[in-house]
């Protein structure tokens, strides 16, 4: 259902991943590169940010060089309760 919505050439694709996972094989981004394999369309978005494990780096993948995307990456970082 949702490969009938992002193959549409003027759709634009919100791949939205959480930080604390493996972003490489985020399913959000497999499937946006399905629909989208040249990342024209597709703005990445990588959530959780401030809960990232000790060592993990994701300036590489919020930069693009990792998997590239024409629209970018957005990074989030959420409020603490402190």
């Amino acid at each position: 259902m949702i490969m009938s919505y992002i193959k549409v050439p003027s759709c634009l694709i919100l791949a939205v991943t959480p930080a604390n996972s493996d972003l490489a094989n985020s399913d959000a981004l497999q499937i946006a590169g399905n629909a989208d394999p040249d990342g024209y369309r597709t703005i990445g978005v990588i959530t959780k940010l401030d809960i990232m494990d000790r060592g993990t780096d994701a300036r590489s993948f919020l930069l693009g060089k990792v998997i590239p995307l024409r629209l970018g990456y957005v990074g989030v970082i959420n409020r603490s309760q402190e």
